[in-house]
């Protein structure tokens, strides 16, 4: 999957935990890319955006 021209951010509530967090681009059309923050050049996982709002619906709920 190419993720050229993602827009990567970290979530409001990821400070504090020693870098220890994700990023995620959720800017290109059909894909959403999560990644390690200290790994930038590492790799990415991709969701489509349907399964990233179940997730993160399931998240808030847990």
């Amino acid at each position: 999957m190419d993720l050229t021209g993602a827009i990567w951010r970290k979530s409001s509530r990821s400070s504090g935990n020693q870098g220890d967090c994700v990023e995620v681009a959720d800017n290109l059309p059909g894909v959403v890319g999560v990644r390690d923050s200290k790994d930038r050049q590492g790799p990415a996982l991709t969701f489509t955006p349907a399964t990233w709002r179940a997730f993160l619906a399931y998240a808030r709920q847990h």
